[in-house]
């Protein structure tokens, strides 16, 4: 998906949506998403092995296996995954916005005046360009659902 982004963006010399949601989606699979090839590697292990009727799943597969299973666990792995998203999102979002705002108190009203937001175009953002628009809209959005997700296992928990 890398190289069809990139042959996209050579032909028409523009970032579009598409490619914004490539670079997420690379961003994801180079950070958090290890961990989900990790456990889809695991399945597959287990599942050929049901299959063949051999174990291909070591002590330490079963026991982490186990441990993804236990609500606490998850509820905080959740918690601290979440606010590390926070941090970065705040970091990211203050250098998007410091690119087009001109100074601290700008980005106050921003903040206190959302209506900006129903505009939905860069000009009345606190955002530089219509491509980091795109990306802040975007980064938002997946922020707002994940954050709820994560804190979902902490206020809902499976018994």
């Amino acid at each position: 998906t890398a190289l069809l982004g990139l042959y996209v963006y050579f032909h028409t010399g523009e970032i579009s949506t598409f490619l914004i949601v490539i670079m997420v989606f690379l961003a994801y699979a180079f950070t958090f998403g290890i961990a989900d090839f990790i456990r889809l590697d695991r399945w597959m292990r287990k599942t050929v092995g049901k299959l063949r009727g051999v174990e291909l799943l070591t002590e330490k597969d079963y026991r982490i296996m186990k441990r993804n299973k236990n609500p606490k666990y998850l509820a905080k792995k959740y918690r601290i995954t979440s606010l590390i998203h926070l941090g970065i999102f705040i970091i990211g979002q203050s250098i998007f916005w410091s690119m087009g705002t001109n100074s601290f108190d700008e980005m106050k009203g921003y903040l206190m005046d959302l209506s900006w937001v129903e505009v939905g175009d860069a000009q009345h953002s606190p955002y530089p360009n219509d491509m980091l628009y795109g990306i802040g809209v975007i980064w938002g959005i997946a922020f707002i659902v994940d954050f709820i997700y994560s804190w979902s296992y902490t206020l809902f928990p499976k018994k």
